[in-house]
């Protein structure tokens, strides 16, 4: 006869979720609690108050990361599980916060149970993850794993002109580098997929095996401007109409490499936009993600090679690279673990990428990590209409409780 899984109180989740949901809430009940505000605040010291409850010790790096570890009866590095509680403006109830209680609740599940884990447990929140009031995101994490350099990050500035470091101070929650996190025995961060993809396919489980790839540039297309009315068609170099067959071309192009690449022009200006005047320029982002480099290798290519298509109408065309990451795979020991614990549990689950970046990305070059995604209704995110069943939530946090019992048995 099979025993009997431990189970998390998904009562009790849902009320924390509902009480962290009070922090910021907006008229919508959605929620905007920008990093170091005093909404952001109210979450964190609440946070501790809960973590200490438990009889954990809460501590704070010089980035605001907080740290609340439960003891282990040996003295190895941490299973650790995390997110952030910070928003972006008019966002939701569940995004970062969610994968923050997962961890309260795994813990507060084994002192109800009084079990004591060999492994010590810490519920990591990291600072600033949305980039929404100081960008970039991520940036805690980022300064974490060594790809921000933290003096820049400090002087960050919001729109009112109050940086990263005076934020930090004013919120109380500037600490000490040496309770930096540096090495862990797991990381495992659930979140919500923020997609369509498990609702649609009727999937509670999503196992994370990467955060994909992705490619940013700037397109800049320069023609002349002229008289709208008096200007004859064969005689204009219209940076609009070359624009737009640029892009046509792209879409052709990109939309034909492979089914999970995804590219999208987010952001588009024209010059100068007098509708008696013949732009003279446009100035567009493209970007695109795929978990396979050789993949995103090849839209590089061929965003590097827009300027020589012979679509321009005449047109200067130039190509300028922003940003982009390598896919980051989690740990495949992790992966199997997660998926098995769904398996045991009688949870739908399927392997999945995440097409967003999460903190995760940047821990996995520290603690051998993984993510776990439960459904977002309609694929909303970052928005007020976000929801996730709280029946999801409660089997998320679940597996997770279950990876960490294997763990600790490991």
């Amino acid at each position: 006869m099979q025993k009997q899984k431990l189970l998390i109180n998904g009562e009790r989740l849902k009320q924390e979720l509902e009480r962290f949901a009070a922090f910021g809430r907006t008229e919508n009940n959605g929620v905007t609690r920008l990093a170091l505000t005093e909404e952001d605040r109210q979450a964190r010291d609440y946070f501790r108050s809960c973590c200490e409850e438990l009889g954990m010790s809460v501590t704070v790096d010089d980035m605001g990361c907080m740290y609340a570890t439960l003891e282990g009866t040996e003295n190895r590095p941490p299973i650790l599980i995390g997110s952030h509680l910070d928003s972006v403006k008019k966002g939701g109830r569940f995004d970062g916060v969610l994968g923050v209680l997962a961890g309260l609740e795994v813990v507060r599940t084994l002192v109800d149970h009084k079990i004591k884990p060999k492994i010590p447990i810490t519920i990591v929140n990291f600072t600033n993850e949305e980039g929404a009031r100081f960008e970039p995101s991520m940036m805690a994490s980022g300064v974490l794993s060594g790809k921000f350099d933290k003096s820049a990050m400090m002087q960050k500035k919001d729109a009112a002109g109050i940086t990263f470091e005076e934020a930090l101070k004013g919120i109380g929650y500037a600490g000490d580098a040496e309770n930096r996190l540096r090495k862990g025995t797991a990381y495992l961060e659930m979140h919500i997929e923020q997609g369509p993809i498990l609702e649609k396919e009727a999937t509670s489980i999503g196992v994370v095996e990467c955060v994909v790839g992705m490619a940013c540039y700037e397109v800049e297309v320069t023609g002349e401007s002229d008289h709208a009315g008096t200007t004859p068609m064969k005689m204009r170099k219209d940076a609009l109409f070359a624009a737009n067959n640029l892009i046509n071309e792209i879409r052709s192009r990109l939309g034909s490499l492979d089914e999970d690449l995804v590219f999208t022009i987010g952001r588009v200006n024209v010059y100068p936009s007098i509708h008696t005047v013949i732009p003279n320029k446009v100035i567009f982002t493209l970007e695109a993600r795929h978990k396979d480099m050789e993949i995103v290798n090849t839209v590089k290519n061929i965003i590097q090679g827009l300027p020589y298509l012979g679509v321009s109408e005449g047109c200067e065309v130039k190509v300028a690279k922003l940003w982009e990451r390598d896919t980051v795979w989690f740990e495949p020991e992790l992966c199997v673990l997660l998926e098995q614990s769904a398996k045991s549990l009688g949870y739908s689950n399927k392997r999945m990428v995440s097409g967003a970046g999460h903190d995760a990305q940047f821990i996995a070059s520290l603690v051998p990590s993984v993510m776990l995604f439960v459904p977002s209704i309609n694929g909303k995110s970052h928005c007020e209409e976000e929801l996730t069943t709280w029946e999801d939530c409660e089997k998320g946090v679940n597996v997770i409780l279950d990876t960490v019992l294997a763990l600790l048995n490991k």
